[in-house]
């Protein structure tokens, strides 16, 4: 059973609040807490942008705080009509702090460009805020536990229309298991703003004949930003 104090610590720690202990006090292990994580997820809800990037940098609910460098917020236009989400930093975003840079983050842009877009004029976040180890898929656990932070970022930009770049993002916005191929080609509404799943950068410079598709989507998502409706 955890201690009601270090129940109580991990969860102002979690909020950036600097907390003051005895010397020689131990301070409480890194874990989920799930009745401190619920907490947390409905104080995330009030929280503007400063406040939030303050909470994102200072979150340890769960593993992947001890293996980052650093989280890794977003970057763009804070009321962008287009917001891309990914699913995890690589090891050169863990090292810049930034989303989609390197070979995949030059290819979104690209695709943005193709589409009258740049990277200052939308809003790029990922699922999960830290790199997993080795770049391996997100847990759930770890979806789960940034979730909120993904949902207040969407609340705050209120975009027209929400790209969702691979299966690891998709899925999680979705609460689905389909393949990408399944879930593209269509609109889909998450909490009444239109939603459309492409591939992600990186796959397609494995396999380049897919990039029809991908402009496609993109085709797609920027006629449903136009009439806002999925």
């Amino acid at each position: 059973m955890v201690h009601p104090d270090h129940q109580r610590l991990a969860y102002l720690q979690a909020m950036g609040i600097d907390v003051w202990l005895p010397r020689g006090a131990a301070e409480p292990a890194d874990h989920v807490i799930p009745g401190a994580l619920a907490a947390e997820a409905t104080a995330v809800e009030g929280l503007d942008w400063s406040e939030l990037r303050q909470c994102v940098a200072a979150c340890s609910r769960c593993e992947l705080v001890q293996s980052r460098r650093q989280t890794v917020f977003g970057v763009g236009k804070q009321d962008a009509d287009w917001m891309i989400v990914g699913e995890a930093p690589g090891a050169e975003e863990d090292r810049r702090g930034e989303p989609f840079v390197g070979r995949a983050g030059q290819m979104l842009d690209e695709m943005l460009r193709a589409i009258g877009q740049s990277r200052n004029s939308v809003f790029i976040a990922n699922t999960l805020k830290c790199r997993p180890p080795n770049n391996r898929d997100p847990k759930p656990a770890e979806a789960t536990a940034c979730r909120d932070f993904l949902n207040r970022q969407i609340a705050l930009v209120q975009p027209r229309i929400i790209l969702a770049v691979g299966k690891i993002a998709a899925q999680n916005l979705l609460g689905c298991d389909d393949p990408v191929g399944r879930m593209r080609g269509r609109g889909h509404n998450l909490n009444g703003i239109p939603l459309v799943v492409t591939y992600h950068p990186a796959y397609l410079l494995r396999s380049p004949s897919q990039k029809s598709k991908s402009w496609s989507d993109l085709c797609l998502a920027n006629r449903l930003a136009s009439e806002g409706t999925a």
